[in-house]
């Protein structure tokens, strides 16, 4: 069971860091967790998490959007091909519970959720050896959204990802129209970002 205790002291710690690799905090002093589904389940039920939008399998990439992908959603036993996700204007944010800039900017993506009509979001729980952990993280920052598990950096070179945190800005065509990289500054950035290249308000 997660001790709220161990949390809590992780992010106290964690916002003294300025940035993020896509590798876990080498300072760390605790083992990876591994959860089962069982576990992970519960645990996405008690935090309120959704389950994943149903996706083609078969669904292929096109030019210049998301890779077509197997990848586990958070807490359930789907898998979700981003390729496939449906085509509305989507944001695709990569994280870690590890990660001190993307703590950083939980509040405003939670914000951003609240705020920006007709726009999708998606988390992407990147190399990131705590699955147990990375499920309380988002349930308590309030991203109540679907989130995906890329433990093995799959994206990495089929997005570049440059580190963490990244965000994607998805339009309704499917093609990428913006990335972001590194932390939001402030709800009002997010939203003049989404504003630019997804065409929302």
């Amino acid at each position: 069971m997660i001790r709220r205790v161990a949390l809590a002291a992780a992010v106290a710690a964690s916002v003294l860091a300025a940035a993020c690799s896509p590798t876990p905090d080498p300072g760390a002093s605790s083992p990876p967790t591994s959860s089962d589904a069982a576990d992970l389940a519960s645990l996405r039920v008690q935090y309120g998490l959704p389950e994943c939008p149903d996706t083609d399998p078969a669904a292929d990439a096109i030019s210049g959007g998301l890779p077509a992908t197997a990848l586990a959603c958070l807490g359930t036993d789907q898998e979700v091909n981003l390729a496939g996700l449906p085509r509305e204007p989507t944001i695709v944010n990569l994280w870690a519970q590890w990660c001190a800039p993307c703590r950083e900017e939980a509040p405003f993506l939670r914000e951003g959720l609240a705020e920006l009509d007709g726009v999708n979001f998606v988390g992407v729980n990147y190399n990131d050896p705590k699955l147990d952990w990375a499920v309380e993280f988002a349930g308590l920052v309030g991203w109540i959204y679907p989130h995906v598990i890329d433990q093995d950096k799959t994206l990495q070179s089929q997005l570049r990802v440059p580190g963490l945190p990244t965000t994607y800005f998805v339009s309704e065509d499917g093609s990428i129209a913006g990335v972001h990289a590194g932390p939001f500054e402030s709800t009002a950035q997010l939203r003049e970002l989404a504003s630019e290249y997804l065409g929302v308000e």
